[in-house]
């Protein structure tokens, strides 16, 4: 592969290893965070450090989540599972 190959690889990378978050409200009118962290280069660990980054360290609440279901080992290809998308979400209000 050459460099001009590699850069737009690389840079999609860093952008899809990374988690979002953004305010929302839920329906008794309390104010929450939105985490996404989908994707391949993310894990639910990444939302739960997200999480506590965005309430600045004073702890959460988590009101949802919600995900791509684990694949069964039949569905994996030589034991791993290739090209699946993840997704995953989780919903909490700072404490």
């Amino acid at each position: 592969m050459t460099k001009k190959t590699l850069l737009p690889l690389f840079a999609l990378l860093l952008v899809g290893g990374c988690a979002t978050s953004q305010p929302t409200y839920l329906k008794n009118g309390e104010q929450g965070l939105s985490i996404d962290c989908s994707g391949e280069a993310n894990s639910w660990a990444m939302c739960y450090e997200k999480a506590d980054a965005s309430c600045a360290g004073t702890g959460y609440r988590i009101v949802g989540t919600d995900g791509t279901p684990a694949p069964a080992e039949s569905d994996k290809t030589l034991g791993v599972d290739v090209g699946n998308y993840k997704n995953r979400s989780v919903v909490v209000v700072c404490k």
